[in-house]
């Protein structure tokens, strides 16, 4: 009887945001099937492990990060070069440097020249983030299902079961709506029987109090500090419905079905919104492109009114019922908008 094959190391960088690494949940499951005897490693920031290793599309995490998403260094891999290296980092030659420094066998790339395909790859500014990722590994041969977007539901139990999460923070400025609509929401279904937490990340305590007080809920439904990734992905599975901007959160609602309301504005939906479903509403005013990580609310998203959001909140309460799990036929394709 024959040795097994030696596993091949595979090396895949994307080292963004939680929003990033679940948008990038169906390219990361396709490189998990087309290399599925080897030892495949995620490049992304530490706080993430939790998050990435609960896809099941990595064996293991290399923890990288650099601020402003920028692109971190490598060079604290050990061991032998990458049999095979995949840039799902973005499209400049930063991402593929950093790759191609730890002396790859094989390098997968934007930004590399091409290496016998029939047409060069072009980046498309519009395309939406799975397709775009998925296009990518397909032009290597490599299968991916942008709509293959589902992780399985958390064991951990959530501190809010069946609540309305409201979550009303977001890495930039540009993309928060104000506290006082938010607030104003949180009350409309306050009015109506709901339960309604408000959730923050680490350094959004005051933006949650700021809610909270304005909206008069109690103080068991805060939920400051950054809940860890484990307890963040029950709360949202378990939710009756997500209410935020466009953020990590949003992109979670997505992944365990959770019915959700999504507030853009700097960026349309069609090109980081949920898929085409009952149960996900995407708000948004349609005008020229703004800055993602800006420091000042973006003025398309200001144009959503209170009204609108909660409107929206109370038809899916009414309408839709959040699974864990996609069931057989669910619809999981294309975008949802209301302009």
């Amino acid at each position: 009887m024959s040795d097994p094959p030696e596993r091949r190391r595979v090396l895949v960088l994307r080292a963004l945001g939680l929003g990033d690494l679940l948008a990038g949940v169906p390219a990361l499951r396709g490189v998990r099937r087309a290399f599925a005897q080897d030892h495949v490693v995620l490049a992304l920031p530490p706080a993430l492990r939790e998050a990435a290793l609960a896809t099941g599309a990595v064996d293991r995490v290399l923890a990288a990060e650099a601020p402003g998403r920028a692109v971190p260094a490598l060079d604290h891999w050990t061991g032998p070069p990458p049999d095979i290296a995949i840039d799902l980092h973005g499209n400049g030659p930063e991402s593929r440097d950093a790759l191609a420094a730890l002396e790859p066998r094989r390098l997968l790339a934007y930004a590399e020249p091409d290496e016998g395909r029939v047409r060069p790859l072009v980046w498309r500014p519009e395309e939406h983030e799975r397709e775009r990722w998925c296009r990518f590994l397909g032009a290597y041969g490599i299968p991916a299902d942008p709509d293959d977007v589902r992780l399985p539901p958390p064991a951990t139990p959530s501190p809010a079961p069946r609540a309305v999460v409201v979550h009303p923070g977001a890495e930039s400025a540009s993309r928060r709506w104000p506290a006082e609509r938010y607030a104003v929401v949180v009350r409309r279904l306050r009015a109506v029987g709901r339960r309604v937490v408000v959730s923050g990340g680490p350094m959004e305590d005051a933006l949650v109090e700021d809610v909270a007080e304005r909206a008069g809920l109690p103080p068991g439904d805060l939920l400051r500090g950054g809940l860890p990734f484990g307890a963040l992905s029950a709360l949202v599975a378990q939710a009756a419905l997500l209410i935020s901007g466009d953020t990590g959160l949003a992109h979670l609602a997505v992944a365990h079905g959770t019915p959700s309301v999504t507030l853009f504005g700097p960026v349309s939906p069609r090109q980081w919104g949920p898929p085409r479903a009952e149960r996900h509403i995407a708000l948004w005013k349609p005008g020229p492109p703004g800055d993602p990580h800006g420091d000042v609310p973006d003025p398309q998203l200001l144009r959503i009114g209170d009204e609108e959001v909660a409107t929206a909140a109370l038809r899916l309460l009414q309408a839709v019922r959040p699974t864990a799990q996609p069931r057989e036929g669910d619809d999981v394709r294309g975008t949802s908008v209301r302009s």
